[in-house]
Protein backbone atom coordinates (compact mmCIF):
# COMPACT_ATOMS: atom_id res chain seq x y z
CA UNK A 1 0.00 0.00 0.00
CA UNK A 2 1.91 3.56 -1.12
CA UNK A 3 1.98 6.16 1.98
CA UNK A 4 0.97 9.78 0.59
CA UNK A 5 3.47 12.52 1.96
CA UNK A 6 1.64 16.01 2.09
CA UNK A 7 3.29 19.62 2.11
CA UNK A 8 3.75 20.09 6.11
CA UNK A 9 3.08 22.84 8.28
CA UNK A 10 6.56 24.04 9.17
CA UNK A 11 5.20 27.46 10.65
CA UNK A 12 2.18 28.92 12.52
CA UNK A 13 1.04 30.78 9.92
CA UNK A 14 2.06 28.89 7.09
CA UNK A 15 -0.91 27.77 4.79
CA UNK A 16 0.88 26.92 1.29
CA UNK A 17 5.15 25.91 0.52
CA UNK A 18 7.00 25.95 -2.20
CA UNK A 19 9.14 22.81 -3.36
CA UNK A 20 12.51 24.36 -3.55
CA UNK A 21 14.55 21.27 -4.34
CA UNK A 22 14.38 17.26 -4.16
CA UNK A 23 17.36 15.81 -2.20
CA UNK A 24 15.93 12.30 -3.29
CA UNK A 25 15.32 10.39 -6.32
CA UNK A 26 12.64 8.48 -7.33
CA UNK A 27 12.87 4.70 -6.73
CA UNK A 28 15.26 5.61 -3.22
CA UNK A 29 15.20 3.88 0.03
CA UNK A 30 13.44 6.25 2.58
CA UNK A 31 14.59 6.26 5.91
CA UNK A 32 12.16 7.82 8.99
CA UNK A 33 14.31 11.55 10.02
CA UNK A 34 16.28 11.36 6.20
CA UNK A 35 16.15 14.97 4.59
CA UNK A 36 14.16 14.62 1.42
CA UNK A 37 13.40 18.26 -0.03
CA UNK A 38 14.11 21.83 0.47
CA UNK A 39 10.57 23.58 1.33
CA UNK A 40 10.48 27.15 1.37
CA UNK A 41 7.50 28.83 3.56
CA UNK A 42 6.74 31.97 4.60
CA UNK A 43 9.05 32.64 6.87
CA UNK A 44 12.47 30.71 5.71
CA UNK A 45 13.72 27.93 4.20
CA UNK A 46 13.30 24.61 5.45
CA UNK A 47 14.46 20.90 4.90
CA UNK A 48 12.06 18.83 5.31
CA UNK A 49 12.68 15.46 6.92
CA UNK A 50 10.12 12.64 6.36
CA UNK A 51 8.40 10.94 9.12
CA UNK A 52 7.79 7.69 7.62
CA UNK A 53 9.77 4.61 5.61
CA UNK A 54 9.75 3.34 2.14
CA UNK A 55 10.79 3.72 -1.63
CA UNK A 56 10.04 6.71 -2.83
CA UNK A 57 7.67 5.85 -5.80
CA UNK A 58 6.64 8.90 -6.94
CA UNK A 59 7.34 12.85 -6.74
CA UNK A 60 4.04 14.62 -7.36
CA UNK A 61 4.69 18.49 -6.64
CA UNK A 62 8.13 19.57 -8.91
CA UNK A 63 10.51 21.71 -7.85
CA UNK A 64 8.97 25.13 -8.03
CA UNK A 65 5.42 24.05 -7.79
CA UNK A 66 3.54 25.61 -4.60
CA UNK A 67 1.68 23.41 -2.77
CA UNK A 68 -1.20 23.88 0.58
CA UNK A 69 -0.88 22.62 3.03
CA UNK A 70 -1.89 18.52 3.49
CA UNK A 71 -1.88 18.09 -0.17
CA UNK A 72 0.23 15.33 -1.80
CA UNK A 73 3.83 16.09 -2.85
CA UNK A 74 5.34 12.29 -3.02
CA UNK A 75 4.60 9.29 -2.59
CA UNK A 76 6.16 6.08 -0.85
CA UNK A 77 5.66 2.76 -1.44
CA UNK A 78 7.10 -0.79 -1.78
CA UNK A 79 9.62 -1.38 -4.49
CA UNK A 80 7.80 -1.58 -8.06
CA UNK A 81 4.00 -0.78 -6.21
CA UNK A 82 1.83 1.52 -8.02
CA UNK A 83 1.00 5.18 -6.41
CA UNK A 84 -2.42 4.71 -4.58
CA UNK A 85 -5.45 6.07 -6.49
CA UNK A 86 -3.66 3.75 -9.40
CA UNK A 87 -7.47 2.88 -10.49
CA UNK A 88 -8.58 2.18 -14.40
CA UNK A 89 -8.77 5.82 -15.27
CA UNK A 90 -5.15 6.58 -13.65
CA UNK A 91 -4.11 4.00 -15.57
CA UNK A 92 -5.41 5.30 -18.74
CA UNK A 93 -3.55 8.20 -18.42
CA UNK A 94 -0.68 6.76 -16.90
CA UNK A 95 1.31 8.17 -20.12
CA UNK A 96 0.50 11.33 -19.80
CA UNK A 97 1.28 11.57 -15.97
CA UNK A 98 4.39 10.67 -16.59
CA UNK A 99 4.98 12.77 -19.51
CA UNK A 100 3.96 15.79 -17.35
CA UNK A 101 4.60 15.31 -13.32
CA UNK A 102 6.57 18.58 -13.25
CA UNK A 103 3.94 20.41 -14.98
CA UNK A 104 0.42 18.90 -13.49
CA UNK A 105 1.69 17.75 -9.72
CA UNK A 106 -1.43 19.85 -8.62
CA UNK A 107 -4.04 18.47 -11.38
CA UNK A 108 -7.05 16.68 -9.70
CA UNK A 109 -9.25 13.82 -11.01
CA UNK A 110 -11.37 16.55 -13.67
CA UNK A 111 -8.11 17.33 -15.02
CA UNK A 112 -6.89 14.10 -16.11
CA UNK A 113 -10.15 13.26 -17.54
CA UNK A 114 -9.62 16.51 -19.81
CA UNK A 115 -6.35 15.35 -20.73
CA UNK A 116 -7.50 11.91 -21.20
CA UNK A 117 -10.12 13.77 -24.10
CA UNK A 118 -7.35 16.07 -25.52
CA UNK A 119 -5.33 12.92 -26.20
CA UNK A 120 -8.58 11.15 -28.41
CA UNK A 121 -9.27 14.54 -30.09
CA UNK A 122 -6.87 13.82 -32.93
CA UNK A 123 -8.51 10.35 -33.69
CA UNK A 124 -11.76 12.05 -33.80
CA UNK A 125 -11.08 14.94 -36.08
CA UNK A 126 -9.77 12.26 -38.28
CA UNK A 127 -12.92 10.10 -38.12
CA UNK A 128 -14.92 13.80 -38.74
CA UNK A 129 -12.40 14.73 -42.00
CA UNK A 130 -13.62 11.55 -43.53
CA UNK A 131 -16.68 11.50 -42.99
CA UNK A 132 -18.78 15.41 -42.55
CA UNK A 133 -15.54 16.68 -44.79
CA UNK A 134 -12.43 19.02 -44.26
CA UNK A 135 -14.55 21.94 -43.14
CA UNK A 136 -15.46 20.41 -39.70
CA UNK A 137 -11.90 18.56 -38.93
CA UNK A 138 -10.45 21.95 -39.50
CA UNK A 139 -12.44 23.32 -36.53
CA UNK A 140 -11.60 20.13 -34.56
CA UNK A 141 -7.83 20.73 -35.42
CA UNK A 142 -8.26 24.68 -34.58
CA UNK A 143 -9.69 23.77 -31.35
CA UNK A 144 -7.41 21.41 -30.46
CA UNK A 145 -4.35 24.04 -31.20
CA UNK A 146 -5.40 26.30 -28.95
CA UNK A 147 -5.80 24.40 -26.03
CA UNK A 148 -9.88 24.31 -25.65
CA UNK A 149 -12.10 21.77 -25.19
CA UNK A 150 -14.82 21.02 -26.84
CA UNK A 151 -17.24 23.52 -24.45
CA UNK A 152 -14.66 26.44 -24.98
CA UNK A 153 -12.71 25.99 -21.48
CA UNK A 154 -9.40 26.41 -22.17
CA UNK A 155 -7.08 23.58 -20.89
CA UNK A 156 -4.54 24.20 -18.34
CA UNK A 157 -3.08 22.90 -15.26
CA UNK A 158 -4.38 24.92 -11.80
CA UNK A 159 -0.67 26.43 -11.72
CA UNK A 160 -0.65 27.51 -14.87
CA UNK A 161 -3.89 29.08 -14.52
CA UNK A 162 -3.16 30.63 -10.92
CA UNK A 163 0.45 32.17 -12.36
CA UNK A 164 -2.02 33.65 -15.85
CA UNK A 165 -4.18 35.86 -12.53
CA UNK A 166 -1.37 36.88 -11.36
CA UNK A 167 0.59 37.61 -13.98
CA UNK A 168 -2.27 39.08 -15.80
CA UNK A 169 -1.71 36.41 -18.58
CA UNK A 170 -4.26 35.71 -21.11
CA UNK A 171 -4.41 31.66 -21.41
CA UNK A 172 -6.88 32.25 -24.29
CA UNK A 173 -3.87 33.48 -26.43
CA UNK A 174 -1.59 30.99 -25.27
CA UNK A 175 -0.49 27.26 -27.24
CA UNK A 176 -0.14 24.34 -24.41
CA UNK A 177 3.25 22.42 -24.89
CA UNK A 178 1.29 19.72 -22.35
CA UNK A 179 0.08 16.96 -23.24
CA UNK A 180 -2.67 17.02 -25.45
CA UNK A 181 -2.08 20.99 -25.96
CA UNK A 182 -2.49 21.67 -22.53
CA UNK A 183 -1.12 24.57 -21.30
CA UNK A 184 1.68 24.45 -18.75
CA UNK A 185 3.44 26.99 -16.46
CA UNK A 186 6.32 27.50 -18.28
CA UNK A 187 4.03 27.88 -20.64
CA UNK A 188 2.70 31.14 -18.08
CA UNK A 189 6.13 32.15 -17.50
CA UNK A 190 7.41 32.47 -21.40
CA UNK A 191 4.20 34.49 -22.01
CA UNK A 192 4.73 36.75 -19.29
CA UNK A 193 8.79 36.95 -20.07
CA UNK A 194 7.89 37.98 -23.74
CA UNK A 195 8.28 35.29 -25.42
CA UNK A 196 5.34 32.95 -25.28
CA UNK A 197 2.15 34.24 -26.14
CA UNK A 198 0.99 33.57 -29.70
CA UNK A 199 -1.85 34.48 -31.91
CA UNK A 200 -5.00 32.35 -31.69
CA UNK A 201 -4.85 31.86 -35.62
CA UNK A 202 -2.27 30.37 -37.48
CA UNK A 203 -3.36 33.24 -40.21
CA UNK A 204 -2.15 36.47 -39.76
CA UNK A 205 -4.10 38.99 -41.15
CA UNK A 206 -3.19 40.85 -44.13
CA UNK A 207 -1.55 44.18 -43.14
CA UNK A 208 0.60 45.29 -46.41
CA UNK A 209 -1.65 47.78 -47.10
CA UNK A 210 -1.76 49.25 -43.82
CA UNK A 211 2.06 49.14 -43.44
CA UNK A 212 2.60 50.72 -46.67
CA UNK A 213 0.51 54.02 -45.50
CA UNK A 214 1.68 54.04 -42.08
CA UNK A 215 5.63 53.47 -42.63
CA UNK A 216 5.97 56.59 -44.16
CA UNK A 217 3.95 58.96 -41.68
CA UNK A 218 6.15 60.82 -39.15
CA UNK A 219 5.79 59.50 -35.54
CA UNK A 220 3.72 62.47 -33.29
CA UNK A 221 5.79 64.35 -30.73
CA UNK A 222 5.30 63.08 -27.31
CA UNK A 223 2.64 66.15 -26.63
CA UNK A 224 0.49 64.20 -28.86
CA UNK A 225 0.62 60.79 -28.42
CA UNK A 226 -1.51 60.60 -25.13
CA UNK A 227 -1.99 57.25 -23.12
CA UNK A 228 -0.24 54.67 -25.51
CA UNK A 229 3.26 56.23 -25.86
CA UNK A 230 2.95 56.26 -21.43
CA UNK A 231 4.07 53.04 -21.96
CA UNK A 232 6.59 53.11 -24.14
CA UNK A 233 7.91 56.26 -22.03
CA UNK A 234 8.43 53.74 -18.99
CA UNK A 235 10.60 51.84 -20.99
CA UNK A 236 10.23 47.85 -21.00
CA UNK A 237 8.91 46.74 -17.93
CA UNK A 238 10.25 43.47 -15.73
CA UNK A 239 7.51 41.72 -13.65
CA UNK A 240 9.70 40.34 -10.64
CA UNK A 241 7.63 37.37 -8.91
CA UNK A 242 7.72 37.60 -5.31
CA UNK A 243 8.92 34.88 -2.86
CA UNK A 244 7.23 33.08 -0.22
CA UNK A 245 8.52 35.35 2.03
CA UNK A 246 8.27 38.31 0.39
CA UNK A 247 4.36 37.89 -0.38
CA UNK A 248 4.26 37.25 3.50
CA UNK A 249 5.64 40.60 4.70
CA UNK A 250 3.66 42.48 1.94
CA UNK A 251 0.38 40.75 3.16
CA UNK A 252 0.96 41.30 7.07
CA UNK A 253 2.03 44.83 6.61
CA UNK A 254 -0.70 45.86 4.42
CA UNK A 255 -2.96 43.95 7.44
CA UNK A 256 -1.07 46.04 9.62
CA UNK A 257 -1.73 49.10 8.16
CA UNK A 258 -5.54 48.61 7.45
CA UNK A 259 -6.34 46.97 10.49
CA UNK A 260 -4.44 48.61 13.62
CA UNK A 261 -5.17 52.15 14.80
CA UNK A 262 -0.93 52.95 15.20
CA UNK A 263 0.49 56.06 16.93
CA UNK A 264 3.66 57.02 17.17
CA UNK A 265 5.92 58.67 20.11
CA UNK A 266 9.06 59.95 19.54
CA UNK A 267 12.18 61.06 21.84
CA UNK A 268 15.57 62.05 22.10
CA UNK A 269 18.21 59.94 23.73
CA UNK A 270 21.45 61.54 25.41
CA UNK A 271 23.83 58.42 24.17
CA UNK A 272 27.26 59.95 25.27
CA UNK A 273 27.37 57.61 28.72
CA UNK A 274 26.57 54.56 26.04
CA UNK A 275 29.26 55.58 24.20
CA UNK A 276 31.68 55.38 27.13
CA UNK A 277 30.54 52.38 28.38
CA UNK A 278 31.11 50.62 25.00
CA UNK A 279 34.87 51.90 24.92
CA UNK A 280 34.82 50.69 27.92
CA UNK A 281 33.77 46.95 26.96
CA UNK A 282 36.25 47.44 23.68
CA UNK A 283 39.31 46.84 25.78
CA UNK A 284 38.01 43.70 27.85
CA UNK A 285 35.75 42.12 24.57
CA UNK A 286 37.06 41.07 21.68
CA UNK A 287 33.26 41.97 19.85
CA UNK A 288 31.46 44.41 22.24
CA UNK A 289 28.07 44.58 22.46
CA UNK A 290 26.63 47.20 20.03
CA UNK A 291 24.33 50.24 20.65
CA UNK A 292 21.71 48.28 19.16
CA UNK A 293 22.15 45.34 21.49
CA UNK A 294 22.09 47.95 24.38
CA UNK A 295 18.83 49.12 23.06
CA UNK A 296 17.90 45.96 22.90
CA UNK A 297 18.65 45.05 26.37
CA UNK A 298 17.02 48.31 27.59
CA UNK A 299 13.91 47.79 25.91
CA UNK A 300 12.65 43.71 27.47
CA UNK A 301 13.85 46.01 30.88
CA UNK A 302 11.44 48.59 30.32
CA UNK A 303 8.71 45.92 28.81
CA UNK A 304 8.89 43.64 31.84
CA UNK A 305 7.88 47.20 33.60
CA UNK A 306 4.98 47.94 31.30
CA UNK A 307 3.67 44.35 30.73
CA UNK A 308 0.89 46.22 28.51
CA UNK A 309 3.55 46.79 26.10
CA UNK A 310 4.37 43.15 26.24
CA UNK A 311 0.81 42.02 24.88
CA UNK A 312 -1.42 42.25 21.93
CA UNK A 313 -5.10 42.97 21.58
CA UNK A 314 -7.02 39.90 19.91
CA UNK A 315 -10.72 39.94 19.21
CA UNK A 316 -11.99 42.06 21.99
CA UNK A 317 -9.46 41.25 24.80
CA UNK A 318 -5.64 41.82 25.85
CA UNK A 319 -3.36 39.20 25.93
CA UNK A 320 -0.08 39.44 27.89
CA UNK A 321 2.71 37.29 27.99
CA UNK A 322 4.70 36.01 31.09
CA UNK A 323 7.89 35.93 28.41
CA UNK A 324 9.90 39.09 26.70
CA UNK A 325 10.88 38.02 23.64
CA UNK A 326 12.19 41.14 21.40
CA UNK A 327 12.29 40.74 17.95
CA UNK A 328 14.82 42.10 15.81
CA UNK A 329 14.97 43.12 12.14
CA UNK A 330 17.33 42.17 9.48
CA UNK A 331 17.38 42.90 6.03
CA UNK A 332 18.32 40.23 4.02
CA UNK A 333 17.20 38.73 0.27
CA UNK A 334 15.29 41.35 -0.93
CA UNK A 335 13.07 40.96 2.24
CA UNK A 336 12.39 41.57 6.33
CA UNK A 337 13.42 38.80 8.69
CA UNK A 338 12.48 39.26 12.03
CA UNK A 339 14.33 36.66 14.07
CA UNK A 340 13.70 36.41 18.09
CA UNK A 341 15.78 36.99 21.28
CA UNK A 342 14.12 34.99 24.01
CA UNK A 343 13.63 35.93 27.47
CA UNK A 344 15.68 39.00 26.50
CA UNK A 345 15.18 40.28 30.01
CA UNK A 346 16.77 37.57 31.57
CA UNK A 347 19.53 37.81 29.29
CA UNK A 348 23.36 39.83 29.78
CA UNK A 349 24.23 42.13 27.46
CA UNK A 350 26.57 39.92 26.13
CA UNK A 351 24.62 37.16 25.97
CA UNK A 352 21.69 39.05 23.76
CA UNK A 353 24.73 40.01 21.51
CA UNK A 354 25.84 36.74 20.43
CA UNK A 355 22.31 35.67 20.34
CA UNK A 356 21.31 38.71 17.78
CA UNK A 357 25.34 38.20 15.93
CA UNK A 358 24.16 34.41 14.99
CA UNK A 359 20.61 34.74 13.88
CA UNK A 360 21.76 37.74 11.84
CA UNK A 361 24.03 35.34 10.05
CA UNK A 362 21.81 32.67 9.51
CA UNK A 363 19.09 35.17 8.11
CA UNK A 364 22.53 36.17 5.33
CA UNK A 365 22.76 32.95 4.70
CA UNK A 366 19.33 31.41 4.62
CA UNK A 367 19.31 29.39 7.45
CA UNK A 368 16.96 30.86 9.91
CA UNK A 369 14.76 28.31 11.24
CA UNK A 370 10.78 28.48 11.89
CA UNK A 371 10.77 28.59 15.18
CA UNK A 372 13.96 31.34 15.50
CA UNK A 373 11.46 33.30 13.88
CA UNK A 374 8.27 32.86 16.08
CA UNK A 375 7.48 33.78 19.39
CA UNK A 376 7.89 37.48 19.65
CA UNK A 377 6.26 39.71 21.85
CA UNK A 378 7.59 43.16 20.58
CA UNK A 379 10.17 44.13 18.20
CA UNK A 380 12.83 46.83 17.37
CA UNK A 381 13.94 47.97 14.46
CA UNK A 382 17.56 49.90 13.48
CA UNK A 383 18.32 51.80 10.23
CA UNK A 384 20.79 54.25 12.10
CA UNK A 385 23.85 52.06 10.47
CA UNK A 386 22.26 53.30 7.10
CA UNK A 387 22.28 56.99 7.79
CA UNK A 388 18.47 57.08 8.88
CA UNK A 389 17.73 59.98 12.05
CA UNK A 390 14.22 58.85 12.45
CA UNK A 391 12.39 55.66 11.59
CA UNK A 392 8.31 55.51 11.82
CA UNK A 393 8.38 51.52 12.21
CA UNK A 394 5.07 49.39 10.94
CA UNK A 395 3.73 47.41 13.72
CA UNK A 396 4.20 43.47 13.66
CA UNK A 397 1.10 42.22 14.48
CA UNK A 398 -0.59 40.83 16.65
CA UNK A 399 2.50 42.86 18.75
CA UNK A 400 1.14 46.03 20.60
CA UNK A 401 4.13 47.91 19.60
CA UNK A 402 7.81 48.45 17.71
CA UNK A 403 10.50 50.97 18.52
CA UNK A 404 12.21 51.90 15.88
CA UNK A 405 15.91 53.60 16.03
CA UNK A 406 17.57 56.14 14.27
CA UNK A 407 21.25 57.36 13.60
CA UNK A 408 23.27 58.28 16.37
CA UNK A 409 24.33 62.34 15.98
CA UNK A 410 27.34 64.26 17.78
CA UNK A 411 24.63 67.94 18.88
CA UNK A 412 25.50 70.71 21.09
CA UNK A 413 23.89 70.86 24.40
CA UNK A 414 23.19 73.03 27.04
CA UNK A 415 23.94 70.95 30.40
CA UNK A 416 22.92 71.97 33.55
CA UNK A 417 25.39 74.54 34.65
CA UNK A 418 24.20 76.37 31.55
CA UNK A 419 27.23 75.46 29.15
CA UNK A 420 27.07 74.27 25.58
CA UNK A 421 28.59 71.07 24.88
CA UNK A 422 28.94 68.02 22.52
CA UNK A 423 27.05 64.72 23.31
CA UNK A 424 25.98 61.77 21.35
CA UNK A 425 21.75 62.12 20.52
CA UNK A 426 19.65 59.30 19.30
CA UNK A 427 16.34 59.42 18.23
CA UNK A 428 13.94 56.15 19.14
CA UNK A 429 10.11 56.35 17.91
CA UNK A 430 7.68 53.86 19.49
CA UNK A 431 4.85 52.81 17.02
CA UNK A 432 1.83 51.35 18.98
CA UNK A 433 -1.53 49.62 18.55
CA UNK A 434 -4.04 51.89 20.21
CA UNK A 435 -6.16 48.95 20.98
CA UNK A 436 -4.25 48.08 23.20
CA UNK A 437 -2.03 51.20 24.25
CA UNK A 438 -2.48 54.70 24.83
CA UNK A 439 -0.64 57.84 24.64
CA UNK A 440 0.32 57.73 27.92
CA UNK A 441 1.03 54.23 28.57
CA UNK A 442 3.31 54.75 25.21
CA UNK A 443 5.01 57.85 26.64
CA UNK A 444 6.04 55.98 29.94
CA UNK A 445 7.26 52.90 28.07
CA UNK A 446 9.31 54.97 26.16
CA UNK A 447 10.50 57.19 28.92
CA UNK A 448 11.53 54.38 30.52
CA UNK A 449 13.72 52.93 27.86
CA UNK A 450 15.26 56.21 27.47
CA UNK A 451 16.00 56.51 30.74
CA UNK A 452 17.56 52.75 31.01
CA UNK A 453 20.17 54.03 27.87
CA UNK A 454 20.75 57.44 29.25
CA UNK A 455 21.82 55.28 32.78
CA UNK A 456 23.55 51.96 31.22
CA UNK A 457 25.09 50.81 34.16
CA UNK A 458 21.60 49.35 34.98
CA UNK A 459 21.71 47.32 31.78
CA UNK A 460 24.31 45.34 33.58
CA UNK A 461 21.98 44.60 36.85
Amino acid sequence: MATDITMPRLSDSMEEGTVLKWLVETGAEIKRGQEIAEIETDKANMTYEADVEGTLSEIVAGEGDTVAIGEVIARLGEGGETPSGGDEEDSAGEDEAEASADEDADDDGADEEEAAEEEAAPVATKEEDSDNGASAGEAKKSSADSGENGDGRVKASPVARRMATEMSVDLASLEGSGPGGRIVKADVQAAADGGGAKAESDEAPDTSSATTATEDKPEPPPSERGAAGDAGAKGETEVIELSRLQKTVARRMAESKATAPDFQLLMEVDMSRCVALRAQLKEVAEKPPSYNDMVIKAVALALREFPRVNGAYKDGSFELYSRVNVGVAVAAQDALVVPTIFDADKKSLGEISRDVRGLAAKVRDGKIAPPELSGGTFAVSNLGMFGVDDVTAVLNPPQAGIIGVGAMKTKPIVDDDGRIVAHEMMNIRLTGDHRILYGADGAEFLGRVRALLEQPLQLAL
